[in-house]
């Protein structure tokens, strides 16, 4: 007996054997059922996700002889079954819509709907990859599908769905078939391993369901490939040296070089991983899903069949040394290289650029995070206090302030830096919480929104004693603050469970005083220098 392939042997031959696709099964069978057969229909989705199967399972339920009418089930084994399942059916015409795209082969066919089926209750016609057919052959068609002989029905297929004219559609009854789940795939083929008497390990067969991108089609083929490599015995490590991708295993090690900096061992494992057999763009595709995983583990999703991986898999030491921006942007770097490949003098060099990049990914910080720190460090110039930005972690200046790092949390410089503005603190006093400081302003807010907008202005809260000085940039809010502060002051109290003396300044104030008293001193220079000269050129002297 001749081999056949995996992928023709378990072609469905019922509703119930057709996998993922519970929505077509359940509306197709009702229908049958009511007896709300349709003339027309239009099957379409992803390659290798039981369309045409399901064509061929409908046209025996219609046709089946098993009842009198049609059933929910075909039986399989009458004369009718028999003959669609094996392609020979008279009243069953498939058409390949790639190689009869003419308006000729559409003419013929309406010649033939006008005689009766022979030995079957529906004369049926399947018209696969209907998309390919012309526009002329279309328009050839619409009467015919609008309006056939009651013994007459098409079911067309299509992986192109938005390529059917939408006069074609109008007329057909539509099911939009989905991609095979990841684990339904995994589970078909562990039972197709069982009936084989196959051992396989379960990270090879999620990662052939991985591969297969929710064909079941293409699973079935990748299986076949693989088992005439692996023998009685399907692992993981065999796929890899034959099919030549780099795994999950050798992603983790590559990546823990970069978390580490090392540049120089990084490129010596790419050269090795290279002459393993790996080719560049699959190492590209290989990374990519990598990082990918690893920013869905950062966001706290394990799932497998998201994943395609086990979720303990991973490096730890890689999941926690980048944060997500850093991985978003080797993403963007791997995606670059991907569209670069193509056009490159040495893919090689390419790759190697990359990985020098992605080994110092730990140093990379975002264009906002630099303005932020511009924005932090124009402040401690002004006030004499740094300023502990988000994104700079437990530094020394958060633990010097017992706080959480945010952008609002003030600390004091340390010693020996900034103006002589530095003094130390007593128990109790110091820079408000940031968090304290946006419940009195959300307070405040829900009374009165503009007096809670300009105290968003403030640069600095402090505490000194019984007061609390709250410092401004500008003016204007400044002196908005000073004309309401019995709803500050409450608010304070209550948010903060002490009775304190507000106090508005103007970060600016000193350096103002201080610029007009050298403008004055500059004035009077001036007046100096002028009485002088006026006394030389007219030889007279200063009288009161």
């Amino acid at each position: 007996m001749s081999y056949e392939v995996t992928a023709a042997k378990k072609r469905p031959s019922s509703f119930e054997s057709l996998a993922g696709q519970d929505f077509v099964v359940a509306t197709l069978k009702n229908s049958i059922k009511s007896g709300r057969i349709a003339h027309a229909y239009l099957f379409s989705g992803p390659r290798g996700v039981g369309k045409t199967s399901a064509a061929r399972i409908l046209a025996k339920s219609l046709n089946c002889l098993k009842n009198e009418g049609p059933a929910e089930e075909p039986c399989g084994t009458c004369t009718n079954c028999v003959g669609i399942s094996r392609g020979n059916s008279l009243d069953v015409i498939e058409i390949d819509g790639a190689s009869n795209t003419s308006v000729n082969d559409v003419r013929q066919i309406k010649d033939e709907v006008l005689f009766a089926p022979g030995g079957s209750r529906y004369k049926v016609y399947i018209i696969d990859e209907v998309h390919m057919l012309s526009v002329n052959a279309f328009n050839a068609l619409l009467k015919t599908i609008e309006e056939p002989p009651p013994y007459i029905v098409f079911i067309f297929a299509t992986t192109e769905i938005q390529k059917v004219p939408a006069t074609i559609r109008s007329r057909c009854q539509q099911f939009n078939f989905r991609r095979i789940s990841l684990q339904t795939i995994r589970d078909l083929l562990k039972k197709l391993c069982d009936e084989m008497a196959l051992a396989a390990d379960s990270d090879a067969l999620l990662w052939i369901a991985k591969e297969a991108t929710g064909s079941l089609r293409d699973a079935y083929t990748l299986f076949d490939q693989v088992v005439s490599f692996s023998g009685d015995s399907i692992t993981i490590a065999k796929i890899r040296d034959k099919l030549g991708f780099a795994g999950l295993d050798r992603m983790n090690e590559l990546c823990e070089l970069f978390a580490e900096g090392k540049i120089n061992e990084s490129f010596l494992f790419l050269d090795d991983l290279f002459a393993s057999g790996v080719s560049p763009e699959q190492f590209v595709t290989d990374m990519s899903e990598y990082f990918r995983n690893i920013l869905w583990l950062k966001n706290g999703i394990r799932r497998e069949a998201i994943l395609g991986y086990a979720a303990d898999g991973f490096s730890q030491k890689v999941i926690q040394a980048f944060q997500p921006y850093q991985i978003e942007k080797a993403l963007a770097l791997l995606f670059e290289l991907y569209r670069n490949l193509r056009y490159s003098l040495n893919q090689r060099f390419e790759i190697e650029l990359v990985a020098a990049r992605l080994a110092d990914l730990k140093n990379y910080i975002t264009p906002q995070q630099v303005a932020a720190r511009v924005l932090a460090l124009r402040k401690e110039l002004k006030t004499g206090f740094t300023v502990q930005t988000a994104d700079e972690g437990s530094s020394a200046g958060a633990a010097d302030c017992g706080e959480e790092p945010s952008p609002a949390a003030l600390c004091p410089a340390q010693s020996g830096g900034g103006s002589g503005k530095q003094e130390e603190y007593a128990a109790g006093e110091g820079d408000v919480p940031a968090e304290k400081i946006t419940a009195i302003i959300q307070n405040i807010r829900k009374k009165k929104l503009a007096l809670g907008s300009n105290l968003e202005k403030a640069a600095l809260w402090r505490i000194t004693g019984d007061e609390l000085s709250v410092f401004f940039d500008a003016k204007f809010a400044a002196d908005f603050i000073r004309g309401d502060l019995l709803p500050v002051e409450e608010q304070v109290r209550a948010v903060l469970g002490r009775k304190l003396k507000i106090i508005v300044r103007e970060v600016k104030d000193d350096e103002k005083a201080e610029e007009s008293a050298a403008d004055q001193e500059a004035v009077d220079e001036e007046e100096e220098r002028v009485v002088e000269s006026a006394k030389k050129v007219f030889r007279g002297e200063v009288i009161q």
